[in-house]
């Protein structure tokens, strides 16, 4: 699936990212019940957070941030520095964290990275529940 064209942002931080999305995702929760508006609308947030938190812990920094939907669907696309792909860590108590990359594939309905020349971009898509 192909999403528009992500503009570029500047030192974009974890916090600006979920503003974005938060704002993003609105027309998603219109019409869905209570219950699943919220929920749609935090997994939104902690996916964005978690995709721009990586890109600045371990890809060099945001060059690109984009939350936008298409196609009915939310697409949040961060793009960094690094050409590293996400890593699935086995579970270690002994070493905090680990369970970012893991949070994001189980709460997105598809997960993609895109290597290109500087670095890669990791796109999450989010659908809204079936209406029945």
């Amino acid at each position: 699936m192909s999403a528009p064209a992500m503009p570029f942002t500047e030192r974009m931080t974890c916090s600006q990212a979920r503003a974005e999305t938060s704002t993003a995702v609105l027309p998603l929760c219109e019409g869905l019940p209570r219950h699943q508006a919220r929920r749609l609308h935090e997994d939104a947030l902690l996916i964005a957070s978690e995709l721009a938190a990586n890109a600045l812990r371990h890809g060099g920094g945001i060059t690109r941030f984009s939350a936008c939907v298409h196609e009915n669907v939310l697409v949040v696309q961060v793009s960094d520095r690094s050409e590293r792909e996400p890593l699935l860590l086995p579970h270690d108590p002994t070493v905090p964290g680990g369970f970012g990359w893991l949070m994001v594939r189980n709460l997105a309905r598809s997960v993609s990275v895109e290597r290109h020349r500087g670095g890669k971009t990791v796109s999450a898509v989010l659908a809204p529940p079936l209406r029945t």
